[in-house]
C-alpha cells in the first residue's frame, strides 16, 4: 500500500521488470486484435509495458495498452 501511495505521488521507477517477451503465433494464423508482434517487459510494480530493444538490450518506449474483451464490451453497450 505504502508503495502504491509512492508509485502515485513520485511515479514509477521501472527497475523490477520482466524477462523480454516475444509472443509466438502460428504460420498463416493472423494476429488477433490487440496481440503484441513484438518484443516487450513489464514493470512488476506497476504493470506498464515496454518495448525491448534486444540489440541495444535497453527498455524503449511504452507500449499502448491492448484492448481488453472487458473494454470492449462495455464500450459496445454504449
Amino acid at each position: 500500500m505504502l508503495n502504491n501511495l509512492l508509485n502515485m505521488l513520485l511515479g514509477c521507477s521501472h527497475r523490477r521488470t520482466t524477462f523480454p517477451i516475444t509472443p509466438m503465433r502460428k504460420a498463416g494464423f493472423p494476429l488477433a486484435p490487440g496481440q503484441r508482434h513484438s518484443t516487450y517487459v513489464v514493470c512488476l510494480d506497476c504493470g506498464k509495458e515496454f518495448g525491448y530493444n534486444w540489440v541495444e538490450m535497453r527498455i524503449g518506449d511504452p507500449v499502448a495498452a491492448p484492448v481488453t474483451a472487458e473494454a470492449a464490451f462495455s464500450a459496445a453497450q454504449r
